[in-house]
């Protein structure tokens, strides 16, 4: 009697709980399953994430590489290391630049982060320097490389600057911010011309041919500002191509104005008050104008570079309040 009663009473409360488990149904226990192995994903792809955020990119360090070889080739072997061959390296720089940017449109698929403008006045810069180099020699370098890499490098920017107004304008232009993209170009463009027509140098003894070198130097230098202004309306996020394309231009405009300086008392003009050289001192003045202008994204490249190596996003600060 005392079993049977014992029988009546039913499971114990242990008893019962481990059947429930026991019995849940099977499409319960592979949810859970699934959901664990999900976290556990998730978990992991965070660790691989940060871990691989000091590596930069393949392609990257291809272009960087391949630029590397072929500015020691040129400074080795065709100038023969003379110190004007450094105007040869700051185009080599440029065109590096572009080249940059093209990777960073075939990786992101989008144009979210380039300027349009900025791009058209780089444009407009090469068109006008090589209006001026392919006709003329008063602006090459004096070394070998002066006689045609030098044209040739800038004819592959322009290819370059060419591509990537396409890729802008036309293959992604859904991912274009044209909004933000709002600094107005022509204003810049005609401030180019009119100081370059003024304060020309006579380097090539030919008015039309120097103003349009001139031309392509400050539309080049103030190129920059388009894409500052969509950086800053964009939170002041900057990618890590775009960050290299920034900076290699700014080496590129270093690695002129360090040329331009030593060669100052070489560069003459027709005066406008006696005894003063009104173009070096324009031309110096752009080129300084340049670096002041990316001197607070220089500061925080390198940061970035030291901190996190070559494929890192750089956050300029304040960038908020300026939107």
């Amino acid at each position: 009697q005392v079993r049977s009663a014992s029988n009546h009473r039913g499971p114990s409360p242990l008893k019962a709980s481990l059947q429930s488990l026991v019995r849940s149904p099977r499409s319960h226990r592979i949810s859970s399953s699934k959901a664990m192995r999900h976290q556990f994903m998730d978990v992991s792809s965070t660790f691989d994430a940060k871990a691989t955020s000091r590596s930069p990119s393949p392609q990257v360090w291809a272009a960087y590489g391949l630029f590397a070889v072929c500015g020691l080739t040129v400074f080795h072997f065709v100038a023969n290391g003379e110190y004007s061959a450094i105007m040869t390296m700051s185009v080599m720089c440029q065109c590096l630049s572009f080249a940059i940017l093209g990777l960073q449109i075939r990786s992101e698929k989008a144009v979210s982060s380039i300027s349009a403008r900025s791009l058209g006045l780089e444009l407009m810069s090469l068109v006008c320097r090589l209006s001026s180099t392919t006709t003329n020699e008063g602006y090459l370098p004096v070394d070998a490389s002066g006689d045609f890499i030098f044209q040739a490098v800038d004819v592959c920017s322009l290819g370059l600057v060419a591509w990537l107004l396409y890729m802008v304008m036309v293959n992604y232009k859904d991912s274009y911010q044209q909004e933000e993209d709002s600094l107005p170009m022509i204003p810049l463009a005609l401030v180019s011309f009119l100081l370059a027509a003024v304060f020309h140098a006579d380097m090539n003894d030919r008015p039309l041919f120097d103003t349009l070198w001139m031309t392509g130097l400050f539309a080049g230098v103030l190129a920059v500002l388009p894409q500052l202004w969509l950086i800053t309306r964009h939170g002041g996020v900057i990618q890590a191509c775009m960050s290299h394309y920034i900076a290699l231009s700014a080496l590129a405009r270093f690695l002129s104005g360090a040329f331009m300086w030593s060669a100052r008392h070489d560069v003459t003009c027709a005066y406008w008050i006696d005894g003063v050289e009104h173009a070096i001192w324009m031309i110096l003045a752009a080129h300084a104008l340049h670096m002041i202008l990316l001197g607070d994204f220089g500061y925080h490249y390198v940061k970035a570079i030291v901190q996190h190596g070559l494929n890192c996003q750089i956050s300029l600060p304040d960038c908020s309040e300026m939107v």
